[in-house]
């Protein structure tokens, strides 16, 4: 039996994004599901390349030139692929809106399935017109909160037969105190609040920042740590003028001693642990239409208390208590709620066992299941190739391994 071949499109690792990391985790699960499947990734390259990518990356794509687009196309159909999993994100893919992706969406054979990590309710006339051909290309499409899918069929006509709602994935950790890793990371003894990710004004780590002398008032042991390496496209465009600006900010509140800004873009391993130490979990960031946030998803999975601003991930995720939502942009409010639950042993490790123990179905190995059931539904409703995967082919949600 010819082995199945699956082609995974997007940034991957090395390349320092939120995307590079969800590709290649899913790649990764999806070894893991099916052993069977001969799958890989095609990396798009910016302008900075250079990249060391792993044996798991066979194929590159030059964002800027299309005919890079046209050329990977036809070697996928050369190789047979049964199906392709496309990572979309505005500003990966070369041309207006990223209308370069098109090329490629066009000449391959196999069907499509795409995710879609960012669903636009107010898009400009090319994002919109781009949403709309790549989800008429694809024979599936995946979005990771259920207002994604909403939108979809609302903003953009998309019907909501054809979407999918599958969560952002997550390691699969053990529900752990924090002391051990404090201990560890050099953080005994204090209250830890962390946020990470890559460092750029829309992460609003200012209003954190801000809020500390507030919630130092009642808890005076605590630590802000932002732990992420600047955004490559902010450093592009203005160098370290958004970091310089916030340590800039942390002296003049003469929180030096309680605000920590790590400046690094850590491996899986490191960041865990960061996260086994943190108290509290905060993304304020500043965007309602935020569709997906890993760093919010790996906060929760590993039973983190959160405050959030309502992001549509947020909103999503945290809904009936299983996290604190306060406005955009709004310190005071989010002081209380860190001082809050800083202060309240009881209230915040009850939200930290609910936290984990809803997010068990969002682990890598069950969403990795859930892509497979996608892909074969997928590859079953192909006209032209109405053959199912071979190695999935009648395969229920049960066989599957339904999570």
């Amino acid at each position: 039996m010819t082995p199945t071949r699956l082609a995974f499109v997007g940034n991957s690792l090395p390349r320092r994004c939120g995307i590079a990391t969800f590709t290649t985790d899913l790649h990764a699960a999806m070894r893991h599901s099916r052993s069977e499947v001969d799958s890989f990734i095609v990396a798009m390259n910016d302008r900075d390349g250079g990249y060391e990518y792993p044996p798991s990356v066979r194929l590159g794509i030059r964002d800027d030139a299309i005919g890079d687009y046209r050329r990977a196309a036809s070697e996928l159909n050369a190789l047979d692929v049964d199906a392709v999993s496309l990572q979309h994100e505005f500003g990966i893919f070369g041309g207006r809106a990223g209308s370069h992706i098109l090329a490629f969406l066009d000449e391959v054979a196999a069907p499509i399935v795409t995710t879609l990590h960012t669903v636009l309710a107010r898009p400009n006339a090319a994002q919109h017109d781009m949403i709309r051909r790549i989800a008429a290309r694809s024979a599936r499409v995946v979005v990771m909160a259920e207002r994604g899918r909403e939108l979809l069929n609302a903003a953009y006509g998309v019907p909501t037969s054809k979407v999918d709602v599958i969560p952002h994935g997550i390691p699969d950790l053990p529900f752990t105190e924090p002391d051990e890793a404090k201990a560890q990371l050099g953080y005994a003894g204090r209250k830890v609040v962390l946020t990470f990710g890559l460092l750029a004004p829309s992460k609003g780590v200012e209003i954190m920042i801000d809020a500390m002398p507030e919630v130092l008032r009642t808890t005076p042991e605590a630590v802000y740590v932002i732990l992420g390496a600047t955004h490559p496209n902010l450093i592009r465009d203005e160098g370290e003028a958004y970091r310089e600006r916030q340590q800039a900010r942390i002296r003049s509140l003469g929180v030096e001693d309680n605000v920590v800004l790590m400046d690094r873009f850590v491996d899986q391993a490191t960041l865990l642990r960061h996260i086994s130490m943190c108290d509290v979990y905060v993304t304020p960031y500043l965007n309602e239409e935020q569709m997906t946030s890993g760093t919010l998803a790996y906060s929760f999975g590993s039973g983190k208390a959160v405050v959030s601003t309502p992001y549509w991930h947020a909103r999503d995720l945290l809904a009936g208590g299983l996290g604190a939502l306060v406005p955009f942009g709004d310190v005071g409010a989010t002081a209380a709620a860190v001082a809050r639950l800083l202060g309240d042993d009881p209230l915040r490790n009850a939200m930290r066992l609910r936290a984990y123990v809803e997010s068990r179905s969002m682990t890598w190995e069950c969403v990795g299941r859930s892509y497979v059931r996608t892909i074969a539904r997928a590859v079953a409703d192909q006209q032209r190739r109405p053959a199912a995967l071979p190695v999935l082919r009648g395969m229920s949600a049960h066989q599957a391994g339904a999570c």
